[in-house]
């Protein structure tokens, strides 16, 4: 029903912002949000918000999309194990190769 949706990340990892970060590094791009009576401050913040028309403009559909969430918990639950890291970069990047930016 909507284009975006925030999701509560704390239980992986400490807030919204190092979330954003480290996601950015490893190819997925969303970004730090406030969710309803955050304990977190603004520049914080407990959760992140996941657009869906950057994916859907790539050509995702639900299987892709599955797919980047599964990418996600598996970034937040390793993010200090570097080889789980660096596989996880190489999935990701086999998976927009499929689904190049349309010019």
């Amino acid at each position: 029903d909507n284009h975006l949706f925030t999701v509560v990340i704390t239980n992986k990892i400490e807030n919204g912002l190092e979330a954003e970060t480290l996601l950015h590094n490893y190819g997925i791009t969303l970004n730090k949000n406030a969710i309803p009576h955050d304990p977190l401050p603004p520049f914080k913040t407990s959760g992140v918000r996941i657009g869906t028309p950057a994916m859907t403009t790539r050509g995702f559909k639900e299987d892709e999309c599955r797919l980047t969430v599964r990418f996600i918990d598996k970034i937040l639950n390793n993010r200090n194990n570097p080889a789980v890291l660096d596989g996880v970069r190489r999935d990701i990047k086999t998976l927009l190769d499929k689904f190049p930016l349309p010019y």
